[in-house]
Parts: structure tokens; sequence; C-alpha cells
């Protein structure tokens, strides 16, 4: 199964059961250990261990291979290693914690967000602070 697919297959899984803040990383670049880095929150421990439950059966329904998954007992972060992504599922507290997105998203990380508003435009940012005169 090509990377692409595999990745969609992953985004859909988690958008099922209403994950949200879900960020594909491009990590080619960063280590040959995996392709993609994809993060995502659920709001519960139930939530996060049905979202990881999710991206496992629909990556085996769809031909693919779940290599390893860890953390299912606590439901805090759960780890799905699907040997290409890696999958990352976590409660909102964890995840700002822990900031996966900041440390493998390097200089100018290739990245797509899910389920969130856009960002604002610096120069839209900018104006919105600055007082009109």
């Amino acid at each position: 199964m090509d990377i692409s697919t595999l990745e969609k297959i992953v985004v859909d899984a988690l958008e099922d059961i209403k994950g949200h803040d879900i960020t594909v990383l491009n990590t080619h670049r960063l280590t040959a250990l995996f392709e993609r880095l994809i993060v995502a929150s659920g709001d519960s421990s139930r939530q996060v261990k049905s979202l990881a439950h999710n991206v496992q059966e629909k990556v085996r329904e769809a031909g693919g291979q779940v290599l390893a998954s860890e953390g299912e007992d606590n439901g805090e972060w759960v780890l799905v290693d699907l040997g290409e992504i890696v999958v990352h599922v976590m409660q909102p507290a964890v995840r700002a914690y822990y900031s996966l997105e900041e440390l493998w998203g390097g200089e100018t990380p290739t990245r797509l967000r899910r389920s969130a508003a856009p960002l604002p435009a610096a120069d839209d940012s900018e104006a919105a602070q600055t007082p009109a005169a």
C-alpha cells in the first residue's frame, strides 16, 4: 500500500470517531524510521482508545499491517506503529505537554492540519494587534 493511501485511511479513521486537531507531518527528511507522523486528540481516555482501535481496524481492513500499539491500558496517549506511519492519539493536556509537532516539525515542516480553523496570515495577525491610527 502506498504512503498516501495509508495516510488517507488513518486520517479518515480518526475523523470517523471525531478525533480533532489532526496533524500530519512529513518526516522523510528528518528520519529514516518512518515517512509520516500523525498526531490527533481525543477528549477522554475512552475516546483516545477508540480512535487508536479504529485506526488499527481500518488499516487491517484495507490490507495494511499494524506493527505495534502501546498505551491502550491508560488511554492518555496511544501510539500505533504502522511502519511508514506512526500515529499518536493523545488527550489535549498530554499533547500540549509533549508538543510532538514542535519536536518533529523542524524548520519548515510539510504540515496538513485537519479539524482546526485555518491559521491567519502573518499580515492579518499583525494588523489585528496594531491599533488603528
